[in-house]
């Protein structure tokens, strides 16, 4: 048998020899603009809040924005963060991504907190970047999606100088409203029945009529106990009977459930963007704009922009299964590029005025 030897100089033996550990070294070039990250550390009340600053590596009187969390993404590194602590920079923003209090390394619990406590958090974040050299103290704003979308506007609306806020998917309607939205698109793509929809429905109005005081704990551990052995129970987002509190009055969703969202946007000065995806079983984006467009023409500082398609992560999902479970929130992440573009050519148009 004949053997093929290949005779290199002595020079490619040695990169050959080191070629498993760097061969990409061979190609790769440092991006830039640099990114540069910073851990901050600030405070609200007793809770002190960790976060990470990604800006920059050159430039002053930087613009920058404070991300607020979903319901489901409470660290700084969730996927849904991805491409603000990679778009922003490269825009020349900085951003302050943190871990929600009783998250990572942050102090405090969710027990018993309510919207106004998680914007007052976020605001507490963006007096931190007013004191960093080279941030501009007026040219900072708020983003979030979902949940945090929502806070995105409570923040803006509440702090005493926002420069502006971004609300990514968030639901211009009760958040009880939204929950029996999407817990009746989620049983529906599931394949269940409409009348497993109806009695997901009467269990729930049973168990929030509980938690307002309009229903008896008796009939409200019965309307539980009917429905806790359905195989669609799980998705349904409420207590077994076991579970249920016997404290109504200070359970923390009878505190947020019938939040009027709405009329905190009708107070709203600041320049802010809804963005919306159009394709969205979560929210309902249809009652949600209708909501937008009362009054809107009072209100030119009000944007909103449908994205064609879009999930409510900004994602395209021909076919929608509405995964909420770990693995599933750890890949979500926007991909719209009608989303990228929107929100920077709206950002740049705030911080050039």
């Amino acid at each position: 048998m004949i053997r093929r030897f290949l005779i290199l100089p002595i020079w490619c033996l040695c990169l050959v020899h080191d070629s498993s550990a760097r061969a990409s070294d061979l190609w790769h070039v440092e991006g830039t603009p640099k990114v540069v990250a910073q851990d901050l550390q600030f405070s609200n009340g007793s809770t002190t809040l960790s976060g990470t600053l990604y800006l920059p590596e050159q430039g002053n009187h930087l613009p920058a924005v404070v991300a607020l969390h979903g319901a489901s993404d409470a660290t700084r590194d969730s996927a849904l963060f991805r491409h603000l602590r990679e778009g922003l920079p490269a825009m020349g923003f900085a951003v302050l991504i943190y871990d929600r209090r009783g998250s990572g390394k942050s102090s405090g619990s969710l027990r018993n907190i309510d919207y106004e406590t998680l914007a007052d958090d976020a605001i507490a974040g963006q007096r931190a970047l007013a004191k960093v050299a080279r941030i501009d103290p007026d040219k900072i704003g708020f983003w979030g999606l979902s949940q945090g979308g929502w806070l995105a506007i409570l923040a803006a609306g509440r702090s005493q100088n926002a420069a502006f806020a971004i609300a990514v998917s968030a639901p211009l309607v009760t958040p009880e409203q939204q929950m029996e939205f999407a817990t009746t698109n989620l049983l529906t793509i599931r394949g269940y029945s409409q009348q497993d929809v109806e009695e997901m429905l009467a269990a729930r109005r049973a168990w929030t009529g509980y938690l307002r005081g309009t229903n008896s704990r008796t009939a409200t551990l019965d309307a539980l106990r009917k429905v806790e052995t359905k195989p669609w129970f799980e998705l349904a987002f409420m207590p077994k009977s076991s579970a249920l509190t016997s404290d109504p009055e200070h359970n923390s969703y009878r505190r947020e459930m019938d939040d009027d969202l709405i009329a905190a946007l009708r107070k709203v000065r600041f320049p802010l963007l809804l963005i919306y995806g159009g394709a969205d079983p979560w929210i309902p984006v249809h009652q949600s704009l209708e909501e937008v467009r009362k009054f809107i023409p009072q209100q030119p500082n009000i944007r909103y922009v449908v994205i064609p398609g879009a999930s409510h992560e900004m994602m395209f999902n021909p076919h929608e299964t509405m995964e909420f479970n770990t693995g599933a929130l750890n890949r979500l992440a926007p991909e719209a590029p009608a989303y990228f573009m929107t929100m920077a050519s709206w950002l740049v148009q705030q911080v050039c005025k």
